[in-house]
């Protein structure tokens, strides 16, 4: 039985259960925050990062590593491209996704989402930041990447699935890339976001 803990408004989170569902495999989702004291979770994530993966026996953190596990443990259909410059550029995505995208991403979400359920003061300078100055650059350079349906080759891979993860949860901020500047992102953000991989994900 695959286990997947951490809640999927992190797109680490919903990046690996997206995955699995674009494989066809079953999985149970556990949402928990980061450093949750369960220990079924301390099993799969000693330093209490999300997500944490349990296939069976084994166990595993850090959302690229279960992807790439996956990958090979369950390799129909295939998410990872096979030539060296697709899988390069595959590669690249999912970490410019990581930290470029989800740096920005975090300042939004945790003030307009997180922050605001817990009860905790919001910090509106970090937001600005963020929406002004930090993500527009990052989504200038996407509207020059997307030259088709997808980021890489002629098929969904784990690059379009890394890249979408982050505006799932700027969505749930209130934020949505501006369809007047960036058309073609917005476009093929609809595309892969309506996904039911990825649609049908609930936090």
């Amino acid at each position: 039985m695959i286990i997947v803990y951490g809640s999927s408004l992190a797109p680490s989170v919903r990046k690996v259960l997206a995955v699995i569902a674009e494989k066809g495999l079953a999985a149970e989702h556990r949402p928990l925050a980061p450093h949750d004291p369960s220990p079924k979770f301390k099993e799969t994530s000693p330093f209490g990062h999300i997500p944490g993966f349990r296939d069976g026996p084994f166990t595993l953190s850090d959302s690229s590593a279960i992807c790439h596990y996956l990958e090979r443990r369950y390799p129909e259909p295939a998410l990872v491209p096979s030539s060296a410059t697709d899988y390069g550029r595959m590669v690249w995505f999912d970490q410019f996704a990581d930290r470029f995208l989800g740096t920005a991403e975090c300042k939004v979400v945790m003030n307009r989402v997180v922050k605001k359920l817990r009860g905790e003061p919001l910090d509106p300078d970090a937001v600005e930041q963020a929406l002004t100055r930090d993500l527009p650059p990052l989504l200038d350079y996407l509207e020059t990447e997307v030259n088709g349906a997808f980021l890489v080759g002629n098929a969904l891979s784990l690059a379009d699935l890394a890249v979408a993860c982050p505006f799932a949860s700027l969505a749930i901020a209130d934020y949505v890339p501006d369809a007047g500047r960036w058309p073609r992102l917005h476009a093929y953000l609809g595309r892969i976001l309506d996904r039911p991989s990825l649609s049908s994900i609930r936090c």
